[in-house]
C-alpha cells in the first residue's frame, strides 16, 4: 500500500490557514474555527484522514494521509 501526505497548519490567533498537498499543490486562506472545520471535511470527502496532530501557542498543525 502507498500513502500520499498532505499538511494542514493553522495560526488560530492570526486567523490563517494553509494547506499544503502533494506536488506542489494547496492554497492559503484566512479562517476561524468554522472554515478550518469546512477545510478538514473537504479533504476528508477526497480521501484524507487525519494521521497526526501537533499543537503550540498558537499554532495547530495536522499532516493527514490517503491511499495513493
Amino acid at each position: 500500500m502507498t500513502w500520499e501526505y498532505c499538511i494542514v497548519e493553522w495560526l488560530w490567533d492570526a486567523g490563517n490557514i494553509r494547506c499544503t498537498l502533494p506536488a506542489g499543490g494547496g492554497f492559503q486562506k484566512p479562517g476561524s474555527y468554522a472554515e478550518l472545520v469546512d477545510v478538514l471535511t473537504d479533504l476528508g470527502h477526497d480521501g484524507w484522514e487525519v494521521a497526526s496532530c501537533a499543537a503550540g501557542g498558537n499554532w495547530l498543525f495536522w499532516t493527514l494521509k490517503r491511499q495513493a
